[in-house]
């Protein structure tokens, strides 16, 4: 099937959409001109901020979006939690985060009095407290769960990348010996779950600019792919890669052009 001829197409956000607050207007205009005719959710691995974040920042740029269009992290993680019978964790992670999870999950206490899982998610108010706090009942529990919310390692900006929990996963390991037992998101098919159950495969896309999250993710979820070059990801970077994409192009709106 022809990207033409697309029904879903599965928008990653930072580097695709816009960069930090600035969008990038070949893809907006894309999204707003096909918003009747074609079925946009907009994907992240960014839990630093909630989806009615995301939905306000969507809607100051012209874009429509609704909750039931946002996919993050969130929703498997939440997911493990509930299979898994864990009702207490310590949660690294900023308000947003925090706030958000309370809501999908409001049995989950979040404490630091004897959890049962160590959840680190993108803490954009990350404090030593934190880290101290996380590190020390990782090394005294050896078999306490340590879970991530992605494996991103930085995120994008308008001025350029900035650590994220991938970075963070690397101080863990230097300061305890360990690593998460789970990493949700990007590239894990799980996060497309909802969309892999409603549509088929064919009629799916995912656009992204970035080939160890948005890339894998397609090939592992069986979907296409299109590799936008506004973000991350570099065309000689791309041309290394043993599998190719299905389009290479500047920006969301010139994939469907070429």
């Amino acid at each position: 099937m022809k990207i033409s001829e697309k029904r879903c197409v599965v928008l990653d956000m930072d580097g695709t959409v816009y960069l930090g607050d600035k969008p990038i207007e070949g893809a907006v205009e894309f999204i707003i001109k096909n918003w009747d005719r074609l079925d946009f959710y907009f994907l992240t691995n960014n839990t630093s901020r909630s989806p009615s974040t995301y939905i306000q920042k969507l809607n100051r740029m012209g874009i429509p979006a609704g909750e039931g269009q946002i996919l993050s992290p969130v929703l498997p993680l939440v997911d493990y939690l509930r299979k898994n019978h864990i009702g207490t964790a310590y949660v690294v992670g900023n308000r947003d985060f925090c706030g958000d999870l309370r809501r999908r999950m409001p049995e989950l206490k979040q404490s630091a009095d004897h959890p049962q899982a160590v959840i680190l998610a993108f803490d954009t108010e990350l404090t030593y407290e934190k880290l101290a706090t996380s590190a020390l009942l990782l090394e005294h529990c050896p078999d306490m769960l340590f879970l991530a919310t992605h494996p991103d390692k930085v995120c994008p900006t308008e001025n350029g990348p900035i650590p994220d929990v991938g970075s963070m996963l690397a101080l863990y390991k230097v300061a305890t010996g360990r690593s998460p037992q789970c990493i949700f998101g990007k590239p894990d098919p799980n996060i497309l779950r909802p969309l892999l159950e409603k549509y088929d495969r064919k009629e799916m896309v995912m656009a992204g600019d970035r080939l160890s999250t948005d890339k894998k993710l397609a090939e592992n979820s069986g979907i296409d792919f299109i590799l936008v070059l506004s973000g991350e990801a570099t065309l000689e970077a791309c041309l290394a890669e043993s599998i190719q994409p299905t389009v290479i192009a500047s920006d969301l709106g010139k994939a469907w052009e070429d």
